[in-house]
């Protein structure tokens, strides 16, 4: 073998080498925003269980309320829905998208339903709505947090995969860019304010 031979092998060897660790830091980004999502996806699961024993615990107080407690139960349900085909694909930005926009309209339909607990001094004196209401505020910080941590990841992967030279790797081995997840409402977008002062 000549040194012109050990140099092109050479060459070819820390290419490949290159082409495998820019390969394998895509993987692992993805796998950080997906694992991210998957932080997010249990702590909408524990608000999702926890909406119906508001409802319910509010439905004995506001019998001629039920179209705001309908609303709720039918938001909640939408965004159950869209945080399962999301959690499915985390990846896809439709589907993350779509979850955002469900997420929105069940922020509203909460607000609706705190402002009517509010109406009702009864109801806002349950000692159970008082701890659901409590429970369902820590899990909404939960949530937040575990959001901007997932956005987080998304950006850091969205970067990696743009940057050169890993887009040369990224766009053949199908590495697609993944999407934020944003609140469309900007009523979602404020924290809930509880307060049984």
């Amino acid at each position: 073998m000549n040194l012109g031979t050990i140099i092109f092998l050479v060459i070819i060897i820390g290419a490949v080498f290159f082409i495998i660790a820019i390969y394998n830091g895509l993987v692992t980004a993805r796998n950080q925003f997906k694992n991210a999502f998957a932080q997010i996806d249990v702590q909408l699961q524990r608000r999702y269980d926890l909406i119906p024993n508001l409802v319910e615990t509010a439905k004995a107080y506001v019998k001629h309320e039920r179209e705001t407690l309908e609303a709720v139960i039918q938001a909640r349900n939408q965004a159950q829905t869209a945080a399962k085909a999301a959690a499915a694909h985390p990846e896809d930005g439709r589907a993350i998208g779509a979850l955002g926009a469900a997420e929105g309209m069940l922020g509203a339909s909460l607000g609706k339903f705190f402002a009517l607990a509010e109406s009702y001094p009864d109801l806002k004196a349950n000692q159970t709505l008082q701890q659901l209401m409590e429970e369902l505020s820590s899990t909404e910080n939960k949530v937040a947090f575990s959001r901007q941590f997932f956005n987080d990841a998304v950006m850091g992967y969205n970067n990696m995969r743009e940057q050169f030279p890993n887009n040369l790797i990224a766009g053949p081995f199908n590495f697609q860019a993944a999407g934020l997840l944003d609140i469309e409402t900007p009523e979602a977008k404020k924290a809930v304010q509880v307060s049984f002062n």
